[in-house]
């Protein structure tokens, strides 16, 4: 896929580093000419460690988690806030996770096997999954895990059958698509009618489900799930939403006479990538929610249920900035100027998806405006490889350190090795010092799989 044409209505600014505000790491400043996050110089860490570099802000992440936590705990005493981590994981975030009272929402073995290397409370997970396979399941069941979100009959009849063979009988969630459109970019509109998650309403498809989840041998239906999408501004959604799963909750108590006693209702919340983005705020967010599950329980007179919220972006997204080097730079007058980084679409597919839309600046230039309209482009060979396209920054030289911001969700964990291209560092910073939380891959590693033959 080739870039979008050019906009050659789009005009620099005079904006500095610190004017972008909310898409900003908690602790970022500008110290002379330098970025800084963490008390660390980013142009001296990229120097040390190399680039492409992940670097999150580890006094942003605990931060986003306590905000989350106590935004629902002072509106809602039964809440958790369950960490998706299908946006960043590694093990140390999932330690993190743990010191802070998160739970952890795992959408694959790999993800339940780091959360089980570094000893996560298994009663804390929750497993996600549209085709989870018997072998996942397995490990699932047999780990402990505290719910499995069921998203299909056919996977039903696997944990019935995986559960029955260990011996125990597995708490669940069933996944409902409330038929709630979510305003935002169709490839992460997940509650739509047509999806391919979880039980859908028509023809009472969903109501006739949960009967068969009551009748199931070796599983015990203990909450519904929802998720209507990814990358959220306007909130009305949720609500509407909510009265659709407690209506859902009052009918299945009514006529099977089982009361449902947890409620997940996803994440989903927006971000800030660009300094025009004005997302709602946690508390905000925690307000519409909580506010609509008490409204519609009052309404159809049930107990409030267990409350459960999955953030994944809206929890590491600002946190973390991703580091490169200017490599080359190319004008080609009249359509666009290119500026050529040591990373790309292998450290950060989003933009070559989606078109997704960062903000970039030169960490050795903090403290000048951006008075150039730049792509910075990959190293890939692939014309629609870039990670910024069309967007201010500082006029740039070969070997400048370009900080691009907003990139800590869904870039690490959608990384790759196209062009035999190793995967970043990521690094933490906290307090002026930078620890190394997994370390860059090397050429050995890429090939480290591959079988001799003779």
């Amino acid at each position: 896929m080739a870039l979008p044409e050019a906009d050659k209505n789009k005009k620099a600014d005079n904006r500095t580093t610190m004017d972008l505000g909310a898409v900003l790491p908690l602790t970022a400043e500008v110290r002379g000419s330098h970025l800084y996050i963490g008390g660390v110089d980013m142009v001296q860490l990229a120097r040390d460690l190399g680039t492409a570099l992940y670097v999150f802000d580890e006094a942003d992440l605990r931060f986003r988690m306590e905000s989350y936590r106590s935004a629902f705990r002072s509106r809602y005493e039964k809440s958790d806030i369950v960490f998706a981590s299908k946006a960043f994981i590694n093990k140390a975030v999932v330690r993190l996770v743990e010191e802070e009272g998160l739970c952890l929402d795992v959408s694959g073995g790999g993800e339940l096997a780091c959360a089980r290397a570094v000893g996560f409370p298994m009663e804390r997970v929750v497993v996600h999954g549209n085709n989870k396979t018997p072998q996942e399941l397995d490990e699932a069941i047999t780990a402990g895990v505290g719910r499995i979100v069921v998203d299909s009959r056919i996977e039903l009849a696997r944990i019935s059958r995986i559960a029955a063979r260990h011996g125990v009988v597995q708490d669940i969630y069933l996944r409902i698509t409330p038929g709630v459109e979510a305003d935002t970019h169709a490839y992460i509109q997940t509650g739509c009618e047509d999806s391919k998650f979880g039980f859908n309403m028509r023809d009472d498809w969903a109501f006739t489900c949960v009967k068969d989840a009551l009748e199931t041998a070796h599983v015990h239906l203990v909450g519904l799930h929802m998720h209507i999408g990814s990358q959220i501004f306007a909130l009305h959604s949720y609500p509407e939403a909510i009265r659709v799963m407690v209506s859902l909750m009052a009918r299945v108590k009514q006529e099977y006479g089982q009361t449902i006693e947890e409620l997940d209702v996803g994440g989903g919340l927006g971000i800030a990538y660009t300094a025009e983005d004005r997302p709602s705020s946690i508390d905000e967010f925690a307000e519409v929610v909580t506010t609509a599950v008490r409204n519609c329980c009052e309404e159809h007179g049930l107990a409030l249920p267990r409350l459960l919220c999955e953030p994944g972006r809206s929890l590491v997204a600002n946190a973390g900035v991703t580091l490169y080097t200017v490599g080359i730079l190319k004008t080609l007058p009249g359509i666009r100027k290119y500026v050529a980084i040591d990373g790309g679409m292998s450290d950060n597919i989003r933009t070559a998806l989606y078109h997704a839309v960062y903000e970039p600046v030169i960490a050795n230039k903090a403290d000048e405006p951006r008075t150039e309209i730049v792509t910075l482009c990959g190293k890939h060979c692939e014309s629609g490889d870039a990670v910024v396209i069309d967007m201010p920054l500082q006029h740039p030289d070969i070997d400048d350190i370009v900080c691009v911001f907003a990139t800590g969700a869904y870039n690490h964990t959608m990384a790759s090795n196209y062009n035999g291209q190793p995967r970043p560092a990521i690094v933490f910073v906290k307090d002026g010092e930078a620890r190394v939380v997994t370390r860059r891959e090397s050429y050995d590693d890429l090939m480290a799989r591959d079988l001799e033959s003779h």
